[in-house]
């Protein structure tokens, strides 16, 4: 007779993986990043309909607000303005909502057999992170596309296109590593689609994705300077907008988001054997 499950998963905690070197750990979490892309390869129409709603906010949100005087943008259209926001938005509504995937690989055995590997958790968590960049990026291409489309002037050297890239990535793994904390907590995909969608529009509003910060309220203020997504959509403007002035620092926008995702992803690591429970 084969061992219990609750057995099984008291041993994988008592387990403990021997220390191993830099490349072996890149290829655990590359292995575990081309896993997870593999399923956006084999639905493809997921793409086409993430799509609408940047188109939604940009052609609608965007016209109707860029008639509204009072928004101080530095002098920028608003609907450039948005551009950058609405990309970032577009990364975290995909990363909120990895740790759904993690609940369903635990009911399908598959986290079990992650769990058993020899890999840290650390790379397993960062595994996740790297592919939901990967999905940000792809939605970073749609969003540059509609925006050439609307006429929004962006700009395009390597350099801009390569830190954008980079930020979008960042963005992406500090809210799919939050997402798979979550996970861990609920354990069930009803409590967790109730509580991701909770988070998610809040997170969005308190932030400076469609407007400055320097218009909130001092309660909204004090949230927004802790939000991870303010940041990177800070840093955002500065790539893609001609003449937009940071409001942070390079190093302070990619100081923070580096210090949330190694905060997240150490917390993500211990509690992720908790999502068998």
């Amino acid at each position: 007779m084969t061992a219990t499950p609750v057995r099984s998963i008291a041993a994988e905690r008592r387990y403990r993986p021997a220390p191993l070197n830099p490349l072996t750990i890149l290829t655990q979490i590359g292995a575990i990043a081309i896993a997870e892309i593999q399923k956006l390869r084999h639905d493809p129409l997921e793409l086409l309909t993430r799509v609408i709603q940047p188109v939604l906010w940009l052609m609608m949100f965007g016209q109707v607000f860029g008639r509204v005087r009072g928004i101080p943008t530095g002098g920028i259209p608003y609907q450039d303005y948005l551009v950058p926001g609405i990309l970032a938005q577009s990364a975290l509504f995909i990363a909120i909502f990895y740790g759904i995937s993690a609940i369903w690989e635990k009911d399908l055995g598959v986290l079990y057999k992650y769990m058993m590997s020899p890999a840290p958790r650390e790379a397993l968590v960062l595994g996740k992170a790297v592919s939901a960049g990967i999905r940000g990026l792809s939605q970073a291409i749609m969003v540059y596309v509609i925006a050439l489309m609307l006429g929004i002037h962006l700009r395009a050297g390597v350099l801009n296109l390569l830190g954008v890239a980079g930020v979008i990535m960042l963005g992406a793994a500090i809210f799919c590593t939050f997402s798979l904390i979550i996970a861990c907590i609920v354990k069930t995909r009803e409590r967790f689609m109730g509580i991701g969608q909770v988070l998610t529009m809040p997170l969005f509003f308190a932030s400076n994705a469609i407007y400055p910060i320097a218009l909130m309220p001092n309660w909204l203020h004090a949230i927004a300077i802790v939000n991870p997504l303010t940041y990177q959509v800070d840093a955002l403007r500065a790539l893609m907008l001609p003449g937009y002035h940071m409001v942070f620092s390079v190093a302070v926008n990619v100081g923070v988001q580096l210090a949330s995702l190694v905060v997240l992803v150490v917390i993500a690591a211990r509690l992720y054997p908790k999502i068998l429970d």
